[in-house]
């Protein structure tokens, strides 16, 4: 279920290479994840700017902005670039962006067929329906038995589940994963493939989703 190493490193050669074409910013600074991060770019990036989020308000200020992306280590972004991004987050000249509608915008675009079974996916896991997805929602969904670790002896069921939420958790790897964290892994992954019928079919033999 989780993208392997290869496809990974697919996804940082194309960010790479579209870089030097994009002139968009909000392209841009996806790309730039991407090309880091792979996969996981955007939702570490997610990560960095939740830390500095003091007050928990959801909103980030340009100086938040620009720190968070040179602590995550986008060090080549110059301050007139940092500075288009924000504006393009920033409509209404506030002086602040939603910290949610900023995740929503720099995720890579999905089809709404690909969003579809993004949803039918999550909505397996969380058996609860709560928005949220914990090793208790991974009971009877999620065979924690054949991993080989768990054969082997070296880990318990319980560990299997939680490394295997840990590839979509960007926050502090409590075992909890969200659906916005589950959305945005899924992007990442999607922008390595480009055909849907493949999307399609990874996706439902990953959690056995029905026609």
């Amino acid at each position: 279920m989780a993208l392997s190493p290869r496809s990974n490193e697919i996804i940082k050669k194309r960010s790479r290479d579209k870089l030097v074409t994009s002139r968009d910013p909000i392209e841009r600074l996806r790309l730039k994840c991407q090309e880091r991060g792979g996969a996981g770019g955007i939702r570490g990036l997610s990560r960095t700017f939740r830390i500095f989020d003091d007050d928990g308000n959801k909103m980030l200020n340009f100086d938040e902005f620009s720190t968070g992306l040179n602590d995550y280590g986008l060090f080549d972004i110059s301050i007139d670039e940092k500075r288009a991004i924000f504006a393009a987050f920033d409509k209404d000249k506030s002086g602040q962006i939603s910290f949610n509608e900023f995740l929503e915008r720099i995720r890579p675009p999905m089809s709404q067929r690909r969003l579809g079974l993004v949803a039918a996916a999550f909505s397996k896991l969380d058996i609860t329906g709560d928005g949220k997805i914990t090793v208790e929602d991974l009971a009877g969904v999620y065979n924690a038995r054949k991993h080989p670790k768990y054969m082997n002896g070296e880990w318990t069921e319980k560990q299997v589940k939680l490394e295997f939420l840990k590839n979509f958790d960007a926050g502090n790897k409590d075992g909890t994963v969200e659906k916005h964290e589950f959305f945005s892994y899924y992007a990442g992954v999607s922008a390595s493939i480009d055909q849907d019928p493949y999307f399609d079919l990874m996706m439902r033999n990953s959690y056995n989703l029905s026609d």
